[in-house]
C-alpha cells in the first residue's frame, strides 16, 4: 500500500501509463463515456466525491501540460470554473463547446467519473513530462 498518494489503484495505474500529450478526463456524473474508453467510476452518491476533490488529488500526482473545459462552464457553473482557474494557476486553459468536448472524450485514455452533479464540471487534462 502507498504511504502517500492516491489510494485508488485504477487511477494510479492510469497516471503511471500516461505519455506526453495523452489525455485524462475528470467528469461529473452526467458526462457520457464513449465505447472503448476506460471508465473509472468513483461516484458514490450525488455530490460524492466532488469534482474538485478528485481534480485536486489527481493534480497533485500528474504532470499537467494543459487543460480543456467546455466554454459553457463560464456562465453555468462559475464556482467550479473559478476554482479550476485558481488551481491551474498560470496554466493555459482551452475552451471548446460542450459538444466538441464530448467528441474529444473519445480519445481520452480514461474518464474518471465523480459524483459531481453541477453543470459542465468536466475537464480534459493533457499530460506533460517531468523533464
Amino acid at each position: 500500500m502507498y504511504r502517500t498518494g492516491t489510494l485508488n489503484s485504477e487511477i494510479s495505474k492510469v497516471l503511471s501509463d500516461l505519455g506526453h500529450t495523452d489525455e485524462l478526463i475528470i467528469a461529473d456524473c452526467g458526462l457520457p463515456v464513449p465505447a472503448g474508453v476506460k471508465k473509472i467510476d468513483l461516484a458514490v452518491s450525488k455530490g460524492l466525491p466532488s469534482f474538485l476533490d478528485v481534480l485536486s488529488e489527481v493534480e497533485r500526482h500528474m504532470v499537467i501540460e494543459g487543460m480543456v473545459m467546455a466554454d459553457e462552464i463560464k456562465a453555468a457553473n462559475t464556482d467550479i470554473h473559478l476554482a479550476v482557474l485558481e488551481l491551474g494557476g498560470e496554466m493555459k486553459i482551452e475552451y471548446v463547446r460542450h459538444e466538441e468536448f464530448k467528441q474529444r472524450s473519445r480519445q481520452a485514455k480514461a474518464i474518471i467519473r465523480t459524483g459531481e452533479a453541477t453543470p459542465y464540471a468536466n475537464i480534459i487534462l493533457r499530460s506533460g513530462v517531468n523533464f
